[in-house]
């Protein structure tokens, strides 16, 4: 079975408003203001019809960028290729000054779609098979009010979440003041998580982390909050707060990953399987951290359903990933896959059918289309 074409197909899907049930937008960060968001699904054909699909951030915020990368770049060394022999090919990718594992990550996921459809099994059989039927997802919020926060922390434990991911912004002190609003209003019954993006210096870390320990909020992590490739800043933040650090941006570099482990420096990675490079990238890194004796959960950048299907396999196969997934996948104005996830209890069930179990409804892909 050969693959015969590869196309990158740019998408812009709205998010529904924080008015609606679950609703999230305007999803508020330090860097972003998010209503919309940009996609590109990437689909994967072969000679005897069978069809794969993937899913990333459009990179670079250019969606002619992504497509041309995935058509001009991978896809000639794909085509022609037996679909068994993809893994391989794409292992084999080198690109001096390029890092090109996200666009991989992508094509990755297509390709493991068509093998478990030929081999009529779904993906996670092909990675060894579940050790759950159901994924455990955190709540996402962008950056409110106190009070909107609260309103929302409530709704989030009311819909049978257990964890809740939120922004940081500028102002650790407004940050420490919505935790608090949050953690009052559902009683301590979530886990809360705080992603600064980068975007704290290790003063402001070491005050905002004290500040929430003294009224008794203990995170689940802080996620991210100093810069990346700054090691020995983030051993000495672990060893100046009880707050389980994790980092999420270094783990889009192995070498990042690998030098925080050796310095003993986090509790917790939060990887992608996009810019890892694939599934089986995104489990050696589960492993190494596992090895280490640090905690593992899964990124979420605005997954339209395709992306969300892989993670869903990876995690619920992948033991090493202990600490539930973010998503926001139940925040979208509408979807691109026949049979959207339902979150039930806080939970999405990892799909059943041969490859990632589900099927792309290609006339709404055609609809949210962008035109590059």
């Amino acid at each position: 079975m050969a693959i015969t074409g590869l196309e990158a197909i740019p998408v812009r899907m709205g998010v529904a408003p924080l008015e609606e049930d679950l609703g999230l937008a305007p999803y508020v960060s330090n860097h972003d203001r998010v209503e919309s968001v940009d996609r590109v699904l990437v689909r994967l054909e072969t000679d005897d019809g069978i069809v794969g699909w993937g899913e990333m951030l459009v990179a670079l915020k250019s969606a002619i960028v992504t497509k041309t990368v995935i058509e001009d770049v991978v896809a000639p060394e794909l085509i022609g290729e037996p679909i068994e022999n993809a893994h391989a090919v794409l292992e084999e990718f080198y690109y001096p000054y390029v890092r090109i594992d996200p666009f991989l990550g992508a094509v990755d996921t297509a390709v493991w779609d068509a093998l478990g459809k030929k081999n009529d099994a779904p993906i996670s059989e092909l990675l060894g098979g579940r050790v759950t039927d159901a994924v455990d997802v955190a709540f996402c919020l962008g950056i409110l009010s106190p009070e909107e926060s609260a309103t929302h922390a409530r709704e989030a434990a009311d819909a049978g979440f257990t964890a809740l991911k939120t922004k940081a912004g500028p102002d650790w002190n407004v940050d420490v003041e919505r935790l608090a609003a949050m953690y009052d209003a559902v009683d301590g019954d979530l886990d809360f998580r705080l992603d600064p993006n980068q975007g704290w210096t290790m003063t402001e870390a070491v005050r905002a982390l004290t500040r929430l320990e003294e009224q008794g909020i203990l995170l689940e992590y802080i996620e991210q909050p100093l810069r990346t490739e700054t090691f020995g800043s983030y051993a000495s933040l672990r060893s100046r707060t009880r707050t389980p650090i994790g980092v999420n941006e270094d783990t889009y570099f192995n070498g990042n990953l690998r030098q925080l482990l050796k310095a003993d420096a986090i509790d917790a990675a939060v990887v992608d399987l996009v810019p890892a490079g694939g599934l089986s990238a995104a489990r050696g890194q589960a492993a190494e951290a596992q090895a280490a004796g640090v905690s593992v959960s899964h990124h979420c950048g605005f997954d339209l359903g395709i992306k969300t299907a892989a993670m869903l396999h990876l995690v619920g196969s992948t033991p090493a990933i202990d600490l539930a997934p973010d998503s926001v996948y139940y925040g979208w104005d509408d979807y691109v896959i026949e049979n959207p996830f339902d979150v039930e209890d806080g939970a999405y069930p990892v799909p059943t059918g041969p490859g990632l179990g589900i099927t792309v409804d290609e006339s709404a892909v055609e609809r949210y289309r962008l035109d590059v």
